[in-house]
């Protein structure tokens, strides 16, 4: 790797801050309603089962105990060319509610961060939106949405994408984004993209170990 004139290496600042601000989340939830039976209701015979007791969506006791495994490494070394294919364990003030793992490396000039985050709350996060930017995706969660930017600082540009997927009580978010300190450009919008929806379909999977 080439040593990085100051005057680049003094840009990667905001894009590295740029990236860490993506790593906090936010969850909140209501207590989840209890069924109400009718009041004319007829009692339910012992052998009959009892109204109401449809199978609940999972809940998740605890996040993975091993967020840097969700990504497997030759996935890792692809989307962050130079970066520990292990990735930095993030550490919390709760382990069983939040884990995440982050990877980031400048090779050459061209700069790339990933990072993952689990958060696993009481009540289920069904029915949440994202931002009014944001894109939906099906089939990752109920629901699951993309916001992606692409900003230009000092004629610098950098791309990311924000993939957020709520499944059950628990919420996932990726951050991919990039940017190449030698030309100024960014990576193409679908690299960026199926690197963060990748990176989703792999982090969503770990839930269920």
């Amino acid at each position: 790797m080439r040593s990085l004139p100051l005057t680049l290496a003094a840009r990667l600042v905001p894009v590295a801050v740029l990236a860490a601000a993506s790593v906090a989340m936010s969850a909140t939830g209501d207590s989840d309603a209890q069924p109400r039976q009718a009041a004319d209701s007829p009692k339910p015979s012992a052998s009959a089962p009892a109204t109401g007791d449809s199978v609940a969506p999972r809940r998740y006791p605890k996040a993975p105990s091993k967020p840097c495994a969700a990504v497997p490494e030759a996935m890792a070394k692809k989307l962050v060319p130079g970066a520990p294919a292990a990735g930095n364990e993030l550490r919390t003030s709760d382990v069983s509610r939040r884990t995440g793992c982050s990877w980031h490396a400048l090779d050459d000039y061209d700069y790339r961060w990933l990072d993952l985050a689990f958060d696993v709350v009481g009540t289920s996060g069904e029915g949440k939106r994202g931002p009014d930017s944001a894109e939906p995706l099906s089939g990752l969660g109920d629901p699951a949405w993309i916001d992606e930017t692409l900003a230009t600082e000092d004629g610098q540009q950098v791309r990311e994408a924000v993939v957020t997927v709520r499944k059950a009580n628990a919420t996932v978010t990726v951050t991919y984004n990039g940017s190449d300190f030698g030309n100024h450009r960014a990576p193409s919008a679908a690299v960026i993209r199926e690197g963060a929806v990748g990176a989703a379909k792999k982090a969503v999977a770990a839930l269920d170990g």
